[in-house]
């Protein structure tokens, strides 16, 4: 893994239109911040909570916590007003809600162009509905700027007619679809919002399947998610402790192609799994 490797374990949804909510956001521990102009916010506030977040993105006041915006979506009367102000903020990432097509990701790149977005400020695209998950590995793939996929769950469910349960059974093969087309495209994966703040076990079981799905990491609603999401992300002591062992190992083997450690044999593609324990470790305890 790369040493540039960006931690995005927890992922806060922050209502734009609550200015106190923004300026608790600057404590809070989590990787990763959406301020949001969307759902968070009703039409008569849209634009003030645009003027609200364009400002805190620009005020560097935020620490190593990634900074994005949720824009409203393509088509919406707030959408163009929105995508030009957040360029103009220069913030980390710019999320844009129920993107179905890869030919909207490359007309949201193009427009990210034409405001002068920085290379630096990436499109974050969220997938919600039916047709983007049957599209999902072109959308990945349709432009550069592109740099994290969100999965909507709640509009998913929505949109499938389906129920929220344990388990998540009727959203499995959608979710499983978006992870190998992000995971082929090379982005980042971000798995969706959990509804119950007061049901702490479930939400960490739906952390602990997330991140055994392979997710990055969590968006969040509440600000009491963002912890035990951190733990569940995180490799455990144990984890960590195994990946030394392997690298170890291998680099004592001098690349003899096998090695053994604790009986298990090791190959090439342990250690790179290790190598990435190693490196997620690293950035999280930094």
């Amino acid at each position: 893994m790369s040493a540039a490797y960006r931690p995005r374990r927890s992922v806060l949804y922050m209502p734009g239109s609550n200015e106190r909510a923004l300026e608790k956001a600057k404590t809070i521990p989590c990787d990763g911040l959406i301020l949001d102009l969307e759902d968070a916010v009703a039409p008569d506030a849209k634009p003030r909570a645009r003027e609200n977040v364009c400002a805190a993105a620009g005020s560097g006041e935020y620490g190593r916590r990634e900074l994005t915006i949720r824009v409203n979506g393509i088509g919406t009367q707030w959408h163009d007003a929105d995508l030009e102000a957040a360029c103009a903020a220069s913030p980390d990432g710019i999320v844009v809600p129920k993107v179905n097509t890869p030919k909207e990701v490359r007309r949201l790149a193009a427009a990210l162009e034409r405001y002068g977005a920085p290379d630096r400020t990436r499109l974050w695209a969220m997938i919600e509905t039916p047709e983007a998950i049957l599209k999902a590995d072109k959308i990945a793939r349709a432009d550069e700027r592109l740099a994290c996929f969100v999965i909507g769950t709640n509009d998913l469910v929505k949109e499938l007619q389906a129920q929220h349960v344990p388990g998540r059974a009727p959203l499995l093969p959608a979710l499983a679809q978006t992870l190998l087309a992000a995971r082929r495209a090379g982005i980042a994966i971000l798995d969706g919002v959990y509804n119950n703040v007061q049901d702490v076990d479930g939400f960490a079981a739906e952390c602990q399947q997330g991140r055994e799905f392979g997710f990055d990491g969590k968006t969040l609603i509440h600000p009491g998610q963002v912890e035990p999401c951190n733990a569940a992300f995180s490799p455990s002591v144990a984890e960590v402790e195994e990946a030394e062992g392997i690298v170890a190992a291998w680099r004592d083997g001098q690349g003899s192609g096998v090695v053994t450690v604790n009986g298990k044999m090791i190959e090439r593609l342990h250690v790179d799994i290790a190598e990435r324990v190693l490196a997620i470790h690293a950035a999280v305890a930094n």
